[in-house]
Formats: structure tokens, sequence, C-alpha cells
């Protein structure tokens, strides 16, 4: 049985099945929520092929609708990539469970204990765009941390979303777990959209991702909590004293491996010392990739200047605020790492930012001074994942200040209660 939406959606009804299966998740072992996570692996193995068949067709939809690569790389499920998902969950299950573990306890004055414990958010509301592995990363976070989810994905996955779906929910069937504690609404309307960011009453958390218009909807309209971020324009700044050819593949890794995602590196910041070295190294492995260059200045000379097969662009006023999701590549060069700092204040989205060189200080200095969610010295942008960084999986990488930054994993999917023993204390 699948719980979804229709054309007669009722978001209310859906929030409120939601919150009593929250209620219901809360009181669950670990052992419990960990056995129901091995079965959904399980069953998407098991379900491969009606998985892929089901993407083929979400596939073929976006190519006829002239979704971009960068979109079509995001859509796109093959077995490698659900038998991935699966081996995720299985990951998520090995791990710790924070619920109701203490974070801090302390004995007061008057003899009272006071701690503070790890409890669930309680219902999640997940709207993205055109990556269904966010179903899967959500719904097994979700159960391992005991809240309840509303998820809505983008039309150009509906295929794929409802295929795992089917999959999460006859799993929790089999491990007897509440299956409205994993609902989706597949009704195309975007009204509902505006419905689920004002469901306060029984949703306590919306977390976008998708692009800017996406979160700036969000921000507007919510009357429940946002937790925005997943939009990267991310820098890597190659410093006078880096290893040049280890510098060059660490930046060949960052924009080239998945040039889609939000941790790909957007724009190189390059020491002017390092520049007549490290320029016609760039520019030359860059045309093998494929990539296409948007260059400032002295680096947009440089480059024209070598006869290195690269495709050269100047860039544009806004060309260093792009997210660019593609084999692009911003170049610029900067004086040191103070002006790669401003640059970053300038033009970064606090994502994925790092600094490539073999100076202590300059290295001090930019991870001081650099207040992105993932600050790297001497490694590819590409780690600032819930998987790279040992959570499993993620909800998504969170930019903002408050209750999570970085990589949502299963300690920012929980909030905390104070809890106080006494001993028949009175307050005097």
């Amino acid at each position: 049985m699948v719980m979804v939406a229709d054309q007669t959606t009722d978001l209310v009804a859906m929030g409120q099945a939601a919150r009593a299966a929250s209620r219901r998740l809360a009181s669950y072992t670990t052992n419990a929520k960990n056995a129901a996570l091995m079965k959904i692996a399980d069953v998407l193995e098991a379900h491969v092929a009606t998985i892929v068949a089901a993407n083929e067709q979400d596939m073929a939809d976006g190519r006829a609708k002239g979704l971009t690569p960068a979109m079509l790389d995001r859509l796109m499920l093959d077995e490698k990539r659900i038998r991935a998902l699966a081996a995720d969950t299985r990951s998520v299950a090995s791990l710790p469970d924070p619920v109701g573990t203490e974070i801090e306890s302390r004995l007061l004055p008057n003899g009272m204990r006071l701690s503070r414990r790890r409890i669930p958010v309680g219902v999640l509301g997940v709207i993205y765009e055109a990556r269904p592995n966010v179903t899967i990363d959500i719904a097994t976070l979700c159960l391992k941390t005991g809240n309840a989810v509303i998820l809505r994905g983008g039309s150009e996955t509906l295929r794929s979303n409802m295929a795992l779906v089917a999959a999460i929910q006859e799993a929790l069937e089999e491990a007897g777990f509440p299956l409205d504690a994993v609902q989706y609404i597949d009704n195309p309307d975007r009204a509902l959209v505006t419905q689920l960011l004002r469901l306060d009453k029984y949703v306590d958390m919306i977390i976008p991702r998708g692009g800017a218009g996406l979160h700036k909807l969000c921000r507007e309209q919510a009357t429940i909590p946002v937790i925005t971020g997943g939009i990267g324009v991310c820098h890597l700044f190659v410093d006078e004293s880096a290893d040049l050819p280890r510098a060059l593949d660490i930046v060949e890794n960052a924009r080239v491996q998945r040039p889609s995602v939000c941790n790909s590196c957007d724009t190189v910041l390059v020491h002017r010392a390092a520049a007549p070295a490290f320029l016609p190294m760039l520019a030359e492995r860059m045309a093998r990739c494929k990539v296409e260059l948007r260059a400032t200045g002295a680096a947009l000379s440089a480059l024209l200047d070598d006869a290195h097969g690269a495709h050269v662009v100047e860039a544009g006023p806004d060309d260093f605020d792009q997210e660019w999701m593609a084999l692009i590549l911003g170049v610029k060069v900067v004086d040191g790492v103070e002006e790669a700092i401003e640059h970053i204040y300038d033009h970064g989205s606090e994502h994925s930012d790092g600094i490539l060189t073999n100076n202590l200080v300059n290295a001090n200095r930019f991870v001081e001074a650099i207040n992105s969610s993932a600050v790297f010295v001497n490694a590819s942008t590409r780690f600032n994942d819930g998987g790279q960084f040992g959570l499993g999986a993620e909800v998504a990488v969170s930019t903002q200040k408050l209750h999570a930054r970085g990589p949502m994993g299963l300690e920012e999917l929980t909030t905390y209660k104070w809890v106080c023993i006494g001993d028949w204390n009175i307050r005097p």
C-alpha cells in the first residue's frame, strides 16, 4: 500500500496522520528502527528492475522536455545507484541512535539533577526537485530518528519517487511500522506546496532542496521553521605554496566528478605568484575534461595567450555568483589569501570552500576567516556530504547559522528536552 495524495489531496488529513505516526515512532526501540531500515534496503534491492523502469520513463520525459544534462544526471537512477542507496540505508542502521541520549547533565546546588535529552523533531515536510535519491536519504534518516515525513518531489521525478515510496512502505508494513510515517504528495498542484508550508499545526520543520526560487518561496510563505541550504557557489584557492600537480587533481575532482551537485567547485582563485605555472596546467586539464573556463583580468589574458585547446570566455558581471551545475569553471587571479577571502565573502554562498596550500599560516587564516558550512584544506569540496562525513546520509546541506550547519544527519533531525529530577523540591 502507498499512502499518496491524489487530485483531492487533503493535506490536513495527511498532517494528522503524520503527527499520529510520529508519536508511535518515538516509542520504537533502536533495534526495531534498525530492523525496519534493513528491511527497506532489502526491498530496494528486490525491486531494482521496477524502480529502474519507472525512472527510465521519467528520464524519457525529461529528455523530451529539454532538461539540462545536469538535471538529467540528478534524475537518473540505475542499478548501481539504487544498490548504493540500499548500502547507505544499511549504513544509517549501523550508526548510533541519537534519540534518548543525554547532551549534558549536571547537579544543581538545590540537589536537583538537570539534563538535556535528545528527542525527535516530530514531523518534517521536505520539498525537493529532480533528485529521487533524496526520497531514500530523507526517509531513512527520519525513521532512524523517530520522525514522520511528508515528501513533495518534483513532477519530473514522479514515477521514480512513487516506486521508491512503494518500496519503503512495503518494508514498513513488513516491519510493523505505521505507513503514515512516510507520505508522498503526488498531486502536481503547486498550491499544495504553499498549503504544506502553512501546516504548522502538524508539521514542525520544512526542508527545501532545490534552487534559489524554491528556497525564497519557502522563506517567504512558511509559517513553520525552514532549514535552507543546498545552493553552493563553491571556491578553491590555489595558494602560492601549493603543490600544483596535486592541486590540479583536486580542482578536477571538485569540478568534474559530478558537476551537477551543490558541493562541486564553481570558481578557482589562483595566487598571482602561482598563476604563470598553474594556469596553463589548468587550461590543458580542463580542455581534456571539456570544461569551459569563465575568466577575468589577468587570468583571462593568460588563458587566451596559451595554446591549450580550452574553451575560454570572458566572465560576465554575474558569472562569479553562479552555481554552474555544469562543466563550467570560473577562474580569477588574486594577490593572496586576503583577496581570496574577500572574493569568497562577496560571491560565495557559505556552502563549501577550500584552500590548497603548504603554508600553515595561510591555511589557518583561511579556516578562521571563512564561515562556510564546511571549510577544506588540501581537499576537494566534494567531501561536504553526509555519507563522506560518516553521517550515513543527509537530509540537506544547511548553510544557515541556527539549529544545523553543513550535512544534516541524524543529530540534526533531533531537538532536545530538559529533564529535571528532584527530591520533592519546591521553589523558595
